[in-house]
């Protein structure tokens, strides 16, 4: 199939065979139809399968007829980011090169009275981020009820940043009439009670299983101990990795982020970073830096793990394993795009366990160990000395650590007290039935210290002052 047989019209087309794109990928192939219809599309499909052509070559083709009015914009796409929103305004730059259409772009972090002027002057295409959306309306600076298709895009990733709650109040504030074009990768149920109040009779577009990872990356455990060796770790998969162009690392803290690439740089690597409380220039330049290949690496949160179409990206690492195992294949997803192999390696302590069980009971196959390493090879040893009786770590025989407290209680019931009063000394428990703590169970193994909770920053080596002594005369 060709795009010339989806019924687009012959401006879009050229625009589209101009960007050197002739047969449509899956989703596109069965969505664009249907929205050309006018039909309400509840698109399902994992990352990298073409979803914002999918409606954005529709739209453009409806949007020929009429002009918009001013502080009317007639069609309305929501993006839970401001890179995902810059993304989609470059595709309608890219595939409405022959249409006069004005296309305003509303996101955080940028001059409010710029994204007003063109507000004003009448916009065709709107593209938002929830907030600042909401900011215009609340003001009176923007009216929606001129909208005639509404696209939500990426609407699992509007869950996880919390914007569902405005999300129900914009489709409410827009014609009961228009056009709903909803686009997710995985469907929760919170997801579906969504589609199932504000979508009219949707036609169900899915192209692959929900939350399933692509077959053309490939996919790798490393094992590795928290801290500073998880570090020396990863620089040693950058080096070791075959077929290297660039990477994308994920971390799951903002904080974590800024310190890998501290330390990255540091050890003479071209890195650049990315996450939310960057401004968006800073943002923004980052971003073009490894798409221009300024730098090799970029250390992002989960803000870059949704929809980012970042061309040729040969590797993933996560730095961090997901709390959230869908993120695991969107992050894995910025890799592998557009028929190209991928590689995704995800660097793994013995904390992480639960959520690699999630991952893989997720996209439905183990995930194979680098080296043939695996849980029970992960680092033994040390989990069976923390969890050893006291008595064991300190080199002693079983009960000798018995003895030596009994020997000093002895001696010192031994010296008579003059200042106290006889008292009967409270009965102890034997050595054979010590008593458990008050956070143990029978059956639990006491936790010494912080456990595998101890934070990275108490395990970094300390150098100590020298201190001097000075000579008596």
């Amino acid at each position: 199939m060709t795009f010339r047989e989806l019924g687009l019209s012959e401006k879009v087309l050229q625009a589209v065979e101009a960007s050197g794109y002739t047969h449509p990928t899956p989703i596109q192939a069965k969505a664009i139809p249907e929205a050309l219809a006018g039909r309400d599309v509840l698109g399902i499909a994992q990352t990298g399968t073409g979803k914002t052509a999918a409606f954005t070559l529709p739209m453009l083709s409806r949007l020929e007829q009429g002009r918009a009015r001013a502080r009317m914009p007639r069609t309305l796409i929501l993006e839970p980011t401001r890179e995902l929103a810059a993304q989609v305004e470059e595709s309608f730059a890219r595939y409405g090169r022959n249409h006069k259409l004005n296309v305003a772009l509303l996101i955080g972090g940028v001059s409010f009275g710029d994204q007003e002027a063109k507000i004003t002057r009448g916009a065709d295409v709107l593209i938002a981020t929830p907030g600042r959306l909401l900011d215009f309306s609340e003001r009176g600076k923007l009216l929606l009820t001129g909208i005639e298709i509404l696209v939500i895009d990426e609407a699992d990733r509007m869950l996880d940043m919390g914007f569902i709650p405005d999300i129900e109040r914009i489709c409410k504030l827009v014609p009961f009439t228009r056009q709903t074009l909803f686009f997710s990768a995985t469907m929760p149920q919170e997801i579906v009670r969504l589609t199932e109040a504000f979508l009219h009779n949707p036609v169900r577009v899915e192209v692959a299983p929900a939350a399933s990872s692509p077959a053309a990356i490939a996919q790798a455990l490393v094992a590795t101990e928290p801290g500073p060796a998880k570090r020396e770790t990863l620089r040693s998969q950058i080096r070791a990795a075959d077929n290297f162009k660039n990477a994308i690392i994920f971390c799951n803290r903002k904080r974590d982020v800024a310190i890998l690439h501290k330390s990255l740089v540091r050890h003479g690597f071209r890195a650049g970073a990315l996450h939310g409380d960057m401004d968006q220039r800073a943002r923004m330049a980052s971003l073009e830096a490894f798409k221009n290949g300024e730098v090799d690496l970029i250390v992002c949160s989960d803000v870059a793990a949704r929809g980012l179409d970042i061309p040729d990206v040969s590797h993933v690492f996560n730095f961090d394993v997901p709390v959230h195992s869908e993120d695991y294949v969107h992050r894995i997803g910025r890799t592998g795009r557009a028929g190209k192999l991928g590689t995704a390696i995800t660097l793994v302590t013995r904390a992480d366990r639960k959520h690699v069980a999630e991952i893989e009971k997720l996209i439905g196959r183990p995930i194979a160990w680098q080296r043939s390493a695996s849980f029970e090879e992960l680092g033994i040893a040390d989990e069976e000395v923390a969890y050893a009786p006291r008595h064991e770590r300190r080199g002693r025989r079983p009960g000798e650590h018995h003895k030596q407290q009994a020997g000093g209680r002895e001696r010192k019931a031994a010296k008579p007290n003059r200042h106290k009063p006889e008292h009967r000394a409270p009965e102890r428990r034997s050595a054979a039935a010590p008593s458990r703590g008050r956070h143990e169970s029978a059956g639990d193994r006491p936790v010494v210290g912080m456990g595998e909770h101890t934070p990275g920053f108490l395990l970094r080596p300390v150098k100590l002052k020298p201190q001097v002594v000075e000579e008596a005369e």
